[in-house]
């Protein structure tokens, strides 16, 4: 779905802010869990890596991914439960990712071990989610004030850990489904703590995308300049 480069909020919000996180030097060996079909290893290897890892625990998209890297000698991929640690998590990487995925995991602190585990003391991890606080399947969404002429974000549910199940691209696939982890803020800190993590710097992303035209599109656009979707953390391994 989201093609060899990624959807248009990759391309624009989350590459970019990883990227930027991370601050990849020349020669840095680099390691991608959830890598999905290898998006962001390919952009880490553009960005100077020597050497990429990619761990997914789907094998579809780990061939995915081998298929769209074919020829990089530069890049590998392996098909690995990132919950638990395995050979690949050595201690020999200068720095990690796990770009929107975290919700997709039902333990994020087994993501995070493993993660710190890759990382050679002193490396460090760019973590992009959606957003915890303001994006929850079923328990979020945009609203209108008539009074006052503008959109807010409505949260109805967010200090409780939830699972929610969510459609999968029900147009192609119809009753096909996955489930979103919903976790809030604290805990994902307090975890990532525990895994010997140390958040250093943090982004809030905003959406990219304006409305053109309509009688709320003024307000529209400033709702999204103002309410971030996409949550962006840059940790160090202690």
């Amino acid at each position: 779905m989201i093609g060899d480069d990624g959807a248009d909020y990759h391309q624009r919000l989350i590459l970019p802010a990883a990227l930027e996180l991370l601050a990849l030097r020349a020669g840095e060996r680099v390691i991608d869990l959830c890598c999905g079909q290898g998006v962001f290893a390919r952009a880490a290897l553009t960005a100077g890596a020597s050497a990429v890892l990619g761990v997914d625990a789907s094998p579809r998209l780990i061939e995915a991914a081998r298929q769209r890297t074919a020829g990089s000698g530069a890049v590998r991929f392996e098909a690995a439960d990132v919950r638990h640690p395995g050979p690949w998590a050595d201690g020999s990487f200068d720095a990690g990712a796990c770009l929107m995925a975290v919700q997709d995991v039902d333990q994020p602190g087994g993501l995070f071990a493993s993660l710190a585990a890759s990382l050679r003391p002193g490396g460090r991890a760019a973590i992009v989610m959606m957003h915890p606080c303001f994006r929850i399947p079923r328990q979020s969404g945009w609203g209108w004030d008539d009074e006052k002429k503008s959109q807010y974000r409505r949260i109805d549910r967010y200090a409780t850990p939830l699972d929610v199940p969510i459609s999968t691209a029900p147009r192609r696939a119809p009753g096909a489904q996955t489930v979103f982890h919903h976790r809030p803020l604290a805990e994902y800190l307090t975890l990532l703590g525990s895994a010997g993590l140390m958040v250093n710097a943090a982004r809030e992303l905003c959406s990219h995308r304006r409305a053109d035209s309509g009688p709320r599109a003024r307000a529209e656009n400033r709702a999204a300049t103002e309410i971030p979707l996409f949550l962006a953390f840059r940790c160090v391994r202690a």
